[in-house]
């Protein structure tokens, strides 16, 4: 029997792939041991180490120090005055960049759209002025209710250069969850559009925003851009058209001298206690590790074309759609729609088209992908690229072979990275001129991110026992707290393991030194004393030829106290039955070992999803345990997936 803070970990991947010859001589990093020369140093002296980093960004004042560390409590470039927007635009043109492509745009429709530095700067200057005409000050929150439009990175830019901390609510969230957080965040302005398009239709984001104020929030102002046409409700002196706003005003907008502590946004992230938490990022840190994890861990070129297909409601779409990417002076590649609009060769028409060169989505959309079959792919010309990436969860390695053979044509490495809202930065990936990939780990630790897999009395586990990831040293990115909470705050980051970052996730670490992620602890199941993580048995699960995706859960038993229940999704042309159920079975036992065989093993046409493509396990566990759905669906994409989850009981 395991110990009680033991993880089993019974995956094993031996295939290993070590960066192409040409890459690594390009990279920014180019060999393990200039990897680890830096980490090093890194890690033994933080400060000299930001503080170098540091140098390659515009300050109005210079910082006075490092970092001030009082656990949880920690304050980075202390004394520095800067702007984020400011290094996003105006730092570029400076830098030659004025007429180089910031924003590469497609909408779902198939329309598109190009802004260069310059008039993205020009964009954001305008749109800066009329907020200030509206009244908001430095330190206003301003709530942003957008689609996947160029006007959403100049509305979150326009926040960033006046210094008023921006709330970006997922386009895809009920009037209730914008109320919450407008109410949370006592935010007195909200920015949306009357639609936007997804799956050929009109999400109507302004009649979400008028029943989200009718529920008596803060609101006072609420700006909306023109973008579907669709008929909307109009307030008299309340409302306002983008448009109109910002015609006749002024190119140009002094950006804000921002203290490097200074609030820079607010991100909702759902709470265990079912209120979500507003996690608190800051300027200067936020600034300077979002941009050079951006740099180095997709390596990034003057002429890349790099593509994150995010949503930037999320914090990958802050972090590396927007601050990281701008800041190296990238062309960012921005879609509106969904994978499979009009078709589900939609992704690849678009990096064909456009000549992305680093692709970056989540093992969800890669799995999902792939079951419709390598013909799809294999259709349209993806020589353009050089990198992909993997974000959201932990990553399977048959979904990572699938992606690297049929995406990546065996060319192209894999950044699988691990990050938290929390976070801020990506802190745990490849660097992909250095190292060797084994297909489901996220590698090693980024420069300055000191993590260990430990149990619960912070005793470092040896190498291939699961455990808790922890964070033993504060970052430049890391959140400040939560948004009128930090009771909350310490609780539930620090408190765990004294005077560490629990990061909530298992995790095991191997002989070479790689962090394989098992996913939350809260997907950790206790069967008969035994504690496995849910993303092992799924992996094992999609090792099977004839599976696409599966989903894990837990549910009580009356006996072991918890069992497993999988739902599980077939490849296209394969069909369900009692013997292909025992088979998979059979192959979770042959994988992982007996205790790991689900209780229940349910096919599925689909997994319930959001439309960031997060499988909604909630539902899943709701559904197994009780045979019903009562939670909230809103943010389903397709609500149909429970009706035939239902009917097929």
């Amino acid at each position: 029997m395991s110990a009680p803070d033991t993880i089993m970990s019974s995956m094993v991947e031996t295939r290993e792939f070590p960066p192409p010859g040409g890459f690594a001589a390009q990279a920014h990093i180019g060999s393990v041991a200039e990897y680890e020369r830096m980490y090093k140093r890194s890690i033994e002296d933080p400060e000299a180490f930001w503080a170098e980093v540091a140098e390659n960004f515009h300050w109005f004042r210079k910082f006075d120090k490092v970092l001030d560390w009082r656990c949880p409590n920690a304050q980075w470039f202390v004394g520095g005055k800067t702007n984020v927007a400011y290094n996003c635009l105006d730092l570029q043109i400076e830098r030659g960049r004025g007429n180089h492509t910031a924003i590469l745009w497609e909408g779902e429709p198939g329309d598109t759209t190009t802004l260069t530095y310059s008039e993205l700067r020009t964009e954001v200057c305008k749109f800066a002025n009329a907020l200030k005409k509206l009244g908001v000050k430095k330190g206003d929150v301003v709530t942003i209710y957008m689609p996947m439009v160029p006007e959403l990175t100049v509305a979150m830019l326009a926040c960033a250069r006046i210094g008023a901390p921006h709330s970006i609510i997922f386009g895809g969230f009920s009037a209730t969850a914008i109320a919450d957080r407008v109410h949370d965040a006592n935010s007195k302005i909200i920015i949306t559009a009357d639609g936007g398009w997804r799956r050929g239709k009109i999400v109507p984001l302004k009649d979400n925003v008028d029943a989200a104020v009718e529920q008596g929030t803060s609101v006072e102002t609420v700006v909306v851009l023109k973008r579907c046409e669709n008929e909307i409700k109009w307030t008299g002196g309340r409302d306002h058209w983008w448009h109109d706003l910002v015609e006749g005003e002024a190119d140009a907008c002094e950006p804000e001298q921002c203290d490097a502590e200074d609030l820079l946004f607010i991100l909702y992230t759902s709470g265990t206690t079912g209120k979500p938490k507003g996690i608190m990022h800051t300027t200067a840190g936020y600034m300077v590790y979002t941009a050079y994890t951006a740099k180095m861990i997709f390596d990034l070129k003057p002429d890349d074309v790099y593509w994150c297909t995010a949503d930037i409601g999320w914090i990958t779409g802050h972090s590396y759609i927007t601050y990281g990417p701008l800041q190296n002076g990238v062309t960012v590649l921005m879609y509106e729609g969904a994978p499979n609009q009009p078709d589900w060769g939609r992704f690849w028409e678009i990096v064909q088209k456009h000549k992305a060169t680093i692709f970056y989505t989540a093992p969800t959309a890669i799995r999902a992908l792939a079951r419709q079959g390598d013909e799809i792919p294999a259709k349209y010309d993806l020589s353009s690229l050089r990198l992909l990436g993997s974000v959201g969860e932990p990553i399977n390695p048959e979904a990572w072979m699938w992606y690297y053979e049929k995406i990546g044509r065996k060319n192209c490495p894999i950044v699988d990275t691990w990050w938290q809202t929390e976070t801020g930065g990506i802190l745990i990936s490849p660097l992909p001129g250095a190292f060797t990939l084994k297909p489901g780990s996220a590698t090693k630790p980024f420069f300055g991110i000191d993590a260990a897999v430990m149990d619960s009395a912070g005793v470092v586990q040896p190498d291939n026992a699961g455990g808790l990831l922890v964070i033993r040293k504060p970052w430049p990115a890391m959140l400040r707290g939560i948004y009128g909470d930090m009771e909350r705050y310490q609780k539930q980051y620090w408190s765990q393991i004294d005077g560490k970052y629990f990061t909530s996730d298992a995790c095991r670490r191997d002989e070479d030194g790689n962090f394989w992620l098992m996913g939350r602890v809260d997907d950790v199941i206790n069967i008969s004393g035994h504690r496995i993580g849910t993303a092992e048995v799924e992996s094992a699960l999609v090792s099977h030829p004839a599976v696409a995706e599966a989903a894990v859960v837990g549910i009580p038993h009356e006996i072991k106290g918890q069992a497993l229940a999988a739902f599980v999704a077939l490849q296209v042309g394969r069909a369900a039955g009692d013997d292909l159920k025992k088979e998979l079975l059979k192959h979770v036992g042959t994988q992982i070992g007996a205790i790991a065989r689900p209780d229940q093993l349910r096919f599925t046409d689909a997994l319930p999803k959001t439309r960031s493509g997060k499988i909604m396990r909630r539902l899943l566990k709701e559904l197994a345990s009780t045979g019903e759905v009562k939670g909230d669906t809103t943010t389903l994409e397709d609500f149909n997936v429970i009706a035939s989850l239902r009917d097929d009981d």
